[in-house]
């Protein structure tokens, strides 16, 4: 499994350790990644996603997993999330096709 978050693609970056004598050794910071649950208000449910505390937070700004999805780049997210978010467009056409009619 990659160490990749699912709905803003932050990944494993690389640095350098630097010590007193100022030797550089590589090493690697690692996202802070967390499996939870977010609840999708438009289809009444639950969907599993592993994402870094900072994608939480920025769920919650702007208003939960539906909202975030439709401002979404389609390249950052994976492909369970992508699926999601077609689905969601899809949600909102078909809901909003009869109430023009």
């Amino acid at each position: 499994m990659a160490r990749r978050c699912e709905l803003t693609g932050v990944t494993v970056m690389t640095g350098n350790n630097v010590s007193h004598s100022n030797r550089k050794t590589r090493r690697r910071f690692l996202p802070n990644l967390q499996r939870v649950t977010l609840h999708s208000d438009a289809f009444g449910r639950g969907f599993k996603f592993r994402v870094t505390a900072s994608a939480l937070r920025s769920v919650d700004r702007v208003g939960g997993l539906d909202a975030f999805l439709a401002k979404a780049k389609e390249d950052d997210l994976s492909d369970s999330a992508r699926k999601l978010k077609r689905d969601l467009r899809a949600k909102a056409a078909e809901t909003e096709a009869p109430a023009t009619a």
